[in-house]
């Protein structure tokens, strides 16, 4: 199950490897999306956030299928955690802060686990979710995974219908804190990266956006690091997301 990132390196994967795939999107998932998948071989079900799960776990169990996990795999998680490793290769200090975006948890847990694992204990790490889809801020708050309503948003790639449990785990570990961004702050920040010459779909400018609003705790003078995670948006899109940030 995915909304695009995940999506798009499973289809892929399985079409070097001859494997047939499946997979489920939600139906809120922009379409260009789903093209893309399918032009990688995959086959692609759309249907209501809330039953993806109900609907992989249904299939897998009638075809004897293998269930990839998008983002809740301890393996995928230390996949995730390369990211952080290509940051410390990159860095010839620790930051002070890094800003990630959070959906189900996998990148943010994986790129934590890897900053803490190498020993960054004084940098403060911060998740990014929408405000229509608190799921691991809601965890967080609560002390655990708990059932979260999730609305529709234009970062779709951060709105699964529940947290990772195992995500959860190293989130809570690591993590100082999980910020809300509106789609409203969302679309000021792909317009701002827009301007700097860089095209990134909503999901991937959360982060900035939590930056850009001032929504990360004590920024002023301090060495920030945040991530971008995706360019996947169609130039409609992209465009209707710069003209409605200008209003």
């Amino acid at each position: 199950m995915s909304a695009g990132n995940y999506g798009k390196a499973f289809a892929y994967v399985a079409s070097i490897e001859k494997l047939p795939a499946l997979v489920f999107m939600p139906e809120t998932a922009p379409i260009d999306r789903k093209h893309m998948i399918e032009s990688l071989g995959a086959n692609v079900i759309l249907c209501p956030r809330n039953q993806l799960l109900n609907n992989v776990e249904k299939h897998t169990e009638e075809n004897g299928s293998l269930f990839l996990h998008s983002f809740d795999d301890p393996v995928l998680l230390k996949g995730n955690a390369s990211a952080g490793l290509e940051l410390a290769n990159q860095m010839s200090e620790q930051p002070d802060i890094v800003v990630v975006c959070c959906g189900g948890g996998g990148f943010l847990a994986g790129v934590s686990l890897a900053l803490k694992l190498l020993g960054w204990t004084s940098t403060k790490i911060y998740g990014v979710e929408p405000e229509a889809a608190p799921t691991m801020y809601e965890a967080l708050q609560a002390g655990k995974v708990v059932h979260t309503e999730v609305r529709d948003t234009i970062a779709a790639g951060l709105a699964p219908p529940f947290a990772g449990k195992h995500c959860f785990e190293v989130i809570q570990q690591h993590v100082e804190d999980v910020i809300l961004v509106s789609d409203d702050e969302i679309r000021k920040a792909i317009s701002c990266l827009f301007k700097l010459g860089l095209v990134v779909e909503p999901s991937g400018a959360a982060a900035f956006a939590a930056l850009l609003h001032h929504k990360v705790p004590d920024t002023m003078n301090k060495n920030v690091v945040v991530f971008l995670t995706g360019g996947n948006v169609s130039p409609e899109d992209l465009t209707k997301h710069i003209n409605e940030a200008k209003k």
